[in-house]
C-alpha cells in the first residue's frame, strides 16, 4: 500500500494524520517524564525513610542483637534499592524521554518540509489551470466576436443601400476577428496541453513522492515508538538482578536473626556478677519465754499474757523495719542485708528490735552508696574512674575493654617512636636530608605518651585483677555457703566485696541517722536550689529524664553539670529534669560554689 497512489486526493487528511502522530509521540514522552518523576520521588522517600530509622548513636553504643543488626542490614539493602530506582529514573530521562523529545523535533521539521513541497506543487498546478482557463475564455470571446463580425459583414453585403466603404470596412473587421480567434485558439491549445502535462506530473510524480515521504516519516515514527517501548522496559529489566540481590540480602538478614544469641547478649550486657542472696538463718526469740508446762509436754507451747508469740514477733519486727510505710528502693542486683545470728543462750534486751533496725538501715545505706539507683543511671550521672559504681561483671568487661583500647594506643605510639628513630638514623647518615635534632622533641613526646599509657594500663589491670579476685572469692564463699547454709552470711565491703568478719555479728549496731534515712530512701524529697538559670533557647525534652523549657524561662538549678553536658533544674511548679548546659545561662548562689556565671 502506498499513500501516493491510494491517497492521491487526501492531502488534508494526511496533514492531520501526521500531526496526530507527532502529538501522540509527545504524549508518550510526557508519560515517561511523569513516570521518571515518580521513580525519583519514590527513591527520595525511600532514602529519607532509611535515614530516619538508621541509628544515630556511635558504633560503640549500637546494640549488638542479631535482630537489630539484621534490621540495619535491611536498611542498607533498601538504600541500595533506592539507588537502583534512581538509576531507572536517570536512564528513562536520558534514553527514553530525551530521545523522544529530540526525535519529535526532527519529525516536526521533516513534516513541515514535506507539506511545504506539497503545497508548492499544488500551487503550481493551480497556476497552470488558471493560465489554461484564461486562454480558454479568451478563445471563447474571440470566437464570439468573429461570429458577430461575420453577421455584420453578411448583412451589409446583402444590403443594397450600404456603401462600398462600409462593406469593405466590415470585411476587414471580419478578417481581423478571425485572425485573433485563430491565435487564441492556438494559445488555448498550448495552455491546455501544458496543464494536462503538469497535472499528470503532479498526480503521478510529485504528489506520490511527497506522500511517500510522509508515509516513511510516519512509519519511522511508529518504529521509534516501538523502540522506546522496549527501552522503557529494558531500563527496569537491567536493574532487576541488582534489585533481586537487594531482596536476597534482606532475606539473608532475616535468616541471621538468632534468638539464642540475642538472649546471650542480654545476659552479657546486664550480668552484674553478684551472687543471689542466701537463706536467712532462723532466729529463736522464744528463749526468754517461761514455759508453764512441763518440758515433756507435747503440743504447741502456750504464751503468757503480754508475751508475744515468736511468729508474730518476727512479723512485727519485719513490719517495724520500714518506718515510713514504704520499702526502700534497692536495686535488685544488691543482695539483701544478712541478719546476725546469736547463740542460743544469749540474752536479748528489749531494745533489740530498734538496734536491729538501725543495723539494717546502716547496711542498706552502704549497699546503696556502692551501686547507683536507676534514676542516676538513667540521667547519665558522671562515672568514677575505677568504674566501682558498676556491678562486678559489668565493671570487669568495661575495664577489659579500656585495657584493650589503651594497648592499641600504646602500640600506635610504639610504632610512631620506631618510625621517628628510623628517620633520625637516616638524617644522621644523610645530614642533607634533615636535622636529626628536630625529631628529638617529637620522640620525647612519644616516649612520654607511652609512659602515661603504660601507667594507665597498669592501673586498670590492677583494678581488673581486684575485680576478678573478688569475683572468685565470692564464688568460693558461695560454694561453702551451699554446704553449710546455716552459717552467718558475709557482709559486703564498700568496694563491692564480701567479708567474713564474724566479730561484726556481735558488735553493737550503730544508731541510724534519721536524716540519712530520709535522704537515701525518700526519693521524693526535693533537692535544695543552688542557683538559678535563664533559658537561652527552647528545648523539647523528648528523651526520658529531660525537662521541657521555653526560651527566657527562669528555672532553679538543683545540681550542677558533672561534665556530661547536662544540668538538673526545677521549674516553678516543682517539675524536675535535665536540660543541656549550653542552652541556659546559669548563676550560682554565693553560698554554693561561688557566684559563678557561665553560658
Amino acid at each position: 500500500m502506498s499513500w501516493g497512489t491510494d491517497l492521491w486526493d487526501q492531502f488534508e487528511n494526511l496533514d492531520k494524520h501526521s500531526q496526530w502522530g507527532i502529538d501522540f509521540l509527545e504524549r508518550y514522552a510526557k508519560f515517561v517524564k511523569e513516570r521518571l518523576e515518580i521513580e525519583q520521588t519514590y527513591a527520595k522517600q525511600l532514602r529519607s525513610l532509611v535515614k530516619k530509622y538508621c541509628p544515630k548513636r556511635p558504633k560503640d553504643d549500637e546494640p549488638r542483637f542479631t535482630s537489630c543488626l539484621s534490621f540495619y542490614s535491611i536498611l542498607n539493602e533498601l538504600n541500595d534499592y533506592a539507588g537502583q530506582r534512581e538509576v531507572v529514573a536517570e536512564e528513562m530521562g536520558h534514553k527514553v524521554y530525551g530521545e523522544l523529545m529530540r526525535y519529535s523535533q526532527d519529525l516536526k521539521a521533516e513534516r513541515k518540509h514535506h507539506l511545504q513541497e506539497g503545497r508548492k506543487a499544488q500551487q503550481y498546478l493551480d497556476q497552470c489551470w488558471k493560465h489554461m482557463d484564461n486562454s480558454k475564455k479568451k478563445f471563447e470571446r474571440e470566437c464570439k466576436e468573429a461570429e458577430k463580425s461575420q453577421l455584420i459583414y453578411e448583412r451589409l453585403d446583402n444590403d443594397i443601400n450600404a456603401t462600398k466603404s462600409e462593406v469593405e470596412k466590415a470585411k476587414s473587421q471580419l478578417y481581423l476577428r478571425q485572425h485573433m480567434a485563430e491565435e487564441s485558439k492556438n494559445e488555448y491549445a498550448a495552455q491546455l496541453q501544458n496543464f494536462n502535462s503538469e497535472q499528470w506530473k503532479h498526480f503521478n510524480v510529485a504528489i506520490p513522492q511527497i506522500f511517500k515521504n510522509l508515509q516513511d516519516m510516519d512509519e519511522r515514527r511508529t518504529v521509534k515508538l516501538g523502540e522506546m517501548y522496549r527501552s522503557f522496559a529494558e531500563v527496569e529489566r537491567r536493574v532487576i538482578p541488582i534489585i533481586s540481590k537487594c531482596l536476597e540480602g534482606m532475606v539473608t538478614a532475616a535468616k541471621n536473626v538468632n534468638e539464642r544469641r540475642d538472649s546471650g547478649i542480654v545476659v552479657e550486657s546486664f550480668k552484674s556478677g553478684f551472687e543471689p542472696p542466701g537463706d536467712f538463718p532462723f532466729e529463736d526469740f522464744s528463749q526468754n519465754i517461761q514455759r508453764t508446762g512441763s518440758d515433756g509436754t507435747i503440743g504447741t507451747p502456750k504464751t503468757e499474757g503480754g508475751k508475744p508469740d515468736p511468729k508474730h514477733a518476727v512479723s512485727r519486727t519485719k513490719n517495724k523495719l520500714w518506718l515510713f510505710g514504704k520499702k526502700p528502693k534497692i536495686p535488685p542486683s544488691i543482695p539483701p542485708p544478712s541478719l546476725p545470728s546469736f547463740p542460743s543462750g544469749h540474752f536479748q534486751s528489749p531494745k533489740f528490735s530498734t538496734d536491729r533496725i538501725a543495723n539494717h538501715l546502716s547496711e542498706m545505706r552502704n549497699a546503696k552508696t556502692k551501686i547507683p539507683s536507676f534514676r542516676t543511671v538513667k540521667r547519665g550521672a558522671p562515672t568514677l574512674e575505677d568504674l566501682s559504681h558498676l556491678p562486678p561483671e559489668q565493671r570487669r568487661k568495661k575495664l577489659q575493654q579500656r585495657i584493650d583500647e589503651l594497648n592499641k594506643e600504646l602500640q600506635k605510639e610504639m610504632d610512631q617512636r620506631d618510625a621517628l628513630n628510623k628517620m633520625k638514623d637516616v638524617y644522621e647518615k644523610n645530614p642533607q636530608m634533615g636535622d636529626p635534632g628536630s625529631l628529638q622533641p617529637k620522640i620525647s613526646e612519644t616516649i612520654c605518651n607511652m609512659e602515661k599509657l603504660r601507667s594507665e594500663i597498669h592501673k586498670n589491670e590492677s583494678w581488673l585483677a581486684e575485680v576478678e579476685g573478688k569475683h572468685g572469692s565470692r564464688s568460693e564463699r558461695r560454694s561453702s555457703a551451699d554446704v553449710n547454709h546455716h552459717a552467718p552470711h558475709g557482709r559486703e565491703s564498700p568496694e563491692g566485696s564480701y567479708t567474713d568478719d564474724h566479730s561484726q555479728e556481735h558488735r553493737s549496731p550503730p544508731q541510724p541517722d534519721p536524716h540519712e534515712f530520709d535522704d537515701e530512701f525518700d526519693d521524693d524529697d526535693p533537692l535544695p536550689a543552688i542557683g538559678h538559670c535563664k533559658a537561652l533557647y527552647s528545648f523539647d525534652g523528648s528523651n526520658e529524664g529531660t525537662l521541657v523549657m521555653k526560651e527566657n524561662e527562669v528555672l532553679y538549678v538543683i545540681e550542677e553539670d558533672k561534665g556530661d553536658g547536662w544540668t538538673r533544674v526545677r521549674k516553678q511548679g516543682g517539675e524536675e529534669g535535665y536540660v543541656p548546659t549550653s542552652y541556659v545561662e546559669i548563676t550560682l548562689e554565693k553560698n554554693s560554689k561561688g557566684a559563678v556565671t557561665y553560658i
